[in-house]
């Protein structure tokens, strides 16, 4: 069976072969399944015992989906949009990834529900034979090598009790995949060395969490109002608001927001805003099909010389040094 996700409400069933992960070479796929209940669209990359997928799931109202699992994975869980469960066999308890949450699994035979809170669902995973995880983490940090020590034992486990959220390296990091150029072995290659770049940056995550305590997020509704102001900033970086127009909009008050977004993120927001600005610069110039002052614009910053200087100081080149 491998995956397999099923709605019997709707007698929906969609398998995904448990022997993907053993073929050799470099796979890519991208397809679009309708459903009883809106659109599945994904993406998926295979190599090195590695299977990459992205998701997007449209519907025409909310629903839940039961999924299960007998293949013996490591995933990664990067729940970018909407709200998933998961309950594996030999854990304590289960785990609900909501959105901008992510988490490390381990197990051999899981099960649970796919919570689509909202009409729209965005997920990115990366999944690993047991053999390829551990090849790759053997040299990680003390968290990394006791996972994968559980891991050679065959107990089912999750790298943290506590899902951590998305913050701006590791969306960047998903980003940089989505949106890769290349092809053939150089694409392979890439994506590979962020695979290894993306698990660096969760165990990271983890450890930092491990020596932090939250003093301004006291609930899951907190959380969701930070999320919520994060998206907004996303969708109008054009144009953003303030901050004190971007707590009225989020529902939260202005102290909380600031103090919230800085714990949640590691950054404050227009920090946040402002590298994330950079980094769509530079990946709109390494492709080439727009030019300084079109990016520039775009992404609403008042002048050229102002785009040019604040990319010169994060990337210690000016936008026209960049190199396609």
């Amino acid at each position: 069976m491998g995956f397999e996700l099923r709605n019997d409400e709707k007698a929906f069933k969609m398998a995904f072969d448990k022997n993907d992960l053993s073929n050799h070479g470099f796979k890519e796929d991208a397809f679009k399944i309708n459903i009883p209940f809106g659109q599945l669209t994904a993406k998926q990359w295979l190599f090195d015992g590695i299977k990459i997928l992205y998701s997007e799931t449209d519907l025409d109202k909310p629903t839940e989906l039961d999924w299960k699992g007998d293949a013996e994975l490591v995933t990664m869980h990067f729940n970018l949009q909407g709200s998933t469960s998961i309950k594996q066999d030999g854990m304590s308890h289960s785990f609900e990834l909501n959105g901008n949450q992510h988490n490390l699994f381990y197990g051999t035979n899981a099960e649970g529900k796919m919570k689509l809170d909202e009409l729209r669902m965005r997920s990115f995973m990366i999944q690993f034979a047991k053999d390829s995880f551990l090849a790759i983490s053997k040299d990680g940090n003390d968290s990394l090598k006791q996972f994968a020590h559980k891991i050679i034992s065959g107990t089912p486990i999750a790298f943290s009790n506590f899902n951590l959220n998305i913050d701006l390296p590791l969306q960047n990091c998903i980003n940089s995949i989505l949106n890769c150029n290349y092809s053939n072995d150089l694409k392979r290659l890439f994506l590979l060395s962020k695979t290894i770049e993306l698990l660096v940056l969760q165990a990271e995550s983890f450890n930092n969490f491990q020596n932090s305590t939250s003093e301004y997020i006291k609930s899951d509704y907190d959380k969701e109002r930070i999320v919520f102001a994060r998206d907004y900033l996303v969708k109008n970086i054009e144009s953003p608001p303030t901050l004190v127009e971007l707590a009225r909009i989020a529902g939260i008050n202005e102290y909380k927001l600031k103090r919230g977004f800085k714990e949640m993120f590691n950054q404050t927001a227009f920090s946040y805003l402002s590298d994330l600005r950079l980094d769509l610069a530079q990946n709109n110039l390494l492709e080439g099909k727009k030019q300084a002052t079109e990016i520039a614009f775009e992404l609403g910053y008042c002048s050229l010389q102002h785009f040019s200087n604040a990319f010169k100081k994060k990337f210690g080149i000016t936008p026209s040094q960049v190199k396609r």
